[in-house]
């Protein structure tokens, strides 16, 4: 008990005195997932308008592996983007291996497909009522298109909130394709990790109460957002 009230001291002390370590963990992890979330969200938001706009063949398996690819493993993807960078690997050339650039081809592989699902799901459940008034009112595809997504907006907004958790807490897959090189691609999650099997539980808590914060305002907002939505009168 003693040692666990001295790191929680220590750690708010960390906190408290703006560490230079630990505030570059902090950026770095933030940055990191705030630009995997950008490209996640601009490639998954097309993708699950297309699928719930558009009839296509084979669509229904398109939607089966958006469902499936949410519940992607991240050891998983981590080991696939290993084996692709590495240097006997495809892009082995380009040497983006341990590198911040891997961990965000890392996140974005895993947030895509939670964003693209669920924004596909929030498209297809706008009233039907919404596209015919678009139609007759002589509106062009691409703003029916525009009027659905405004439409379905708080749902979407959840998917992206959603992509944006999952890639924060991951640990897994950045650990493998970053290396958890000390001030180069050192995230919140993979130090917390390295720091608790080194004894260091300072740094280690100092993390993941800030992380615990993060993921609660993620959540908080998140809960905001749906209860907006639901909240949204029906026109």
């Amino acid at each position: 008990m003693h040692s666990i009230s001295e790191g929680l001291i220590k750690a708010f002390s960390l906190i408290g005195s703006f560490d230079a370590d630990l505030l570059k963990i902090i950026f770095l992890t933030l940055e990191v997932s705030g630009v995997a979330l950008l490209i996640a969200t601009a490639l998954g938001l097309p993708l699950g308008a297309l699928v719930g706009l558009r009839k296509f063949p084979l669509q229904r398996v398109a939607i089966s592996l958006m469902n499936t690819f949410m519940g992607l493993p991240p050891v998983v993807v981590g080991l696939f983007l290993y084996l692709i960078l590495s240097r006997s690997g495809p892009l082995g050339f380009m040497g983006l291996l341990y590198t911040p650039l891997a961990m965000i081809l890392a996140q974005t592989i895993l947030a895509l497909p939670i964003i693209a699902s669920l924004s596909h799901s929030a498209i297809v459940n706008v009233d039907p009522i919404i596209r015919q008034a678009s139609i007759t009112l002589g509106a062009t595809p691409v703003q029916v298109t525009l009027n659905i997504m405004k439409e379905a907006r708080y749902g979407i907004m959840s998917g992206i909130i959603a992509g944006l958790g999952r890639v924060m807490a991951e640990v897994g897959a950045v650990l493998i394709v970053g290396g958890n090189i000390a001030g180069y691609t050192r995230v919140m999650t993979t130090t917390i990790a390295l720091e608790t099997d080194k004894g260091n539980f300072e740094l280690a808590i100092a993390l993941g109460i800030i992380l615990l914060v993060l993921s609660l305002a993620i959540n908080m907002f998140l809960h905001l957002v749906q209860r907006k939505g639901a909240l949204q009168p029906i026109r």
